[in-house]
């Protein structure tokens, strides 16, 4: 497997703290052991001939990847899937398994190895790749804050309460894929069908991890990238790209202000390969570079 993916963010936890989890009452039921997000994983690959005793969620939010399980019931032969943006699998305990990053188009994703006395609910019927499209009612963006939380929590403290919150959140955001037609059925902020271009915009926000092109966000409302264009900036008084970039700017200001994650990291957060492009447009939004607004943050 590669290591040191640019960008990328993991926690493992110890087994003293593992076995904490594995004591508590209440933590026992689902947890996790480890976790992470690698943007544009190139080269990342893994194989398990040996079985691991937790389950493997893998979310796939832009690029290709693949992956190979034991097929069920028959121990003499493995089954290969292809996975793309917006997908997710679990892969089971104790079984032997594979999977990587394409080499065209390497996946960006996040990670967790999870476990419990209730673990096997939210995993069943997902060990083939499950979608997660972008939609009106999709909250793809609630669910990322969900697993920031989570990653947030176990790396400030492992305590028994941050290990009890870690695992109630882990619940929810579980149950977000496994139970999604519930999950989306609960959002009532989102634009009515007849406004394209709000729902132009709330296509934006759900995908700021990704990186949009004009095509793909024409080809979502159903235009022509000229049209689509045209008819963009008469209702919002900006071009699509310069829309969209605005948004991960201001993304990226509230994970300066509320994480601590390195510049670096945010870049890949908000779906920029560069991080000198980065920070140049975000000096050209904010007036300060990435460091010198997280400085003023502490004034």
């Amino acid at each position: 497997m590669k290591e040191g993916f640019t960008g990328e963010r993991a926690i493992v936890l110890p087994r003293l703290t593992i076995e904490m989890e594995q004591q508590d009452p209440l933590v026992s039921s689902l947890y996790i052991t480890d976790m992470g997000y690698y943007p544009r994983a190139d080269g990342h690959f893994r194989e398990r001939q040996q079985p691991i005793d937790q389950y493997v969620l893998i979310y796939c939010m832009e690029g290709h990847g693949w992956y190979e399980v034991q097929a069920p019931k028959d121990e003499g032969r493995k089954a290969r899937y292809e996975v793309g943006a917006n997908q997710y699998f679990i892969l089971p305990p104790g079984v032997p398994h594979a999977y990587g990053a394409d080499s065209q188009q390497p996946w960006t994703i996040y990670w967790l190895h999870f476990t419990g006395q209730h673990a096997a609910i939210y995993s069943e019927g997902q060990q083939q790749p499950q979608d997660i499209r972008p939609a009106l009612n999709s909250r793809i963006s609630e669910r990322q804050h969900v697993f920031e939380e989570i990653f947030a929590t176990l790396q400030r403290s492992t305590d028994r309460e941050s290990l009890r919150y870690a695992s109630s959140l882990l619940h929810y955001y579980l149950a977000s894929m496994r139970y999604l037609r519930h999950y989306r059925q609960q959002d009532e902020d989102t634009p009515p069908m007849d406004d394209i271009m709000g729902a132009a915009c709330h296509y934006m926000k759900e995908n700021l991890e990704r990186r949009l092109t004009l095509e793909q966000m024409a080809r979502y409302t159903g235009y022509s990238p000229s049209h689509f264009s045209m008819l963009f900036r008469q209702h919002t008084g900006q071009s699509p790209l310069a829309y969209l970039n605005r948004l991960k700017i201001e993304r990226a200001c509230q994970l300066l202000q509320t994480t601590g994650m390195r510049v670096n990291q945010i870049c890949h957060k908000v779906g920029f390969d560069d991080s000198y492009y980065f920070s140049r447009l975000f000096k050209q939004q904010t007036g300060l570079s990435p460091k010198q607004y997280r400085e003023e943050l502490k004034r």
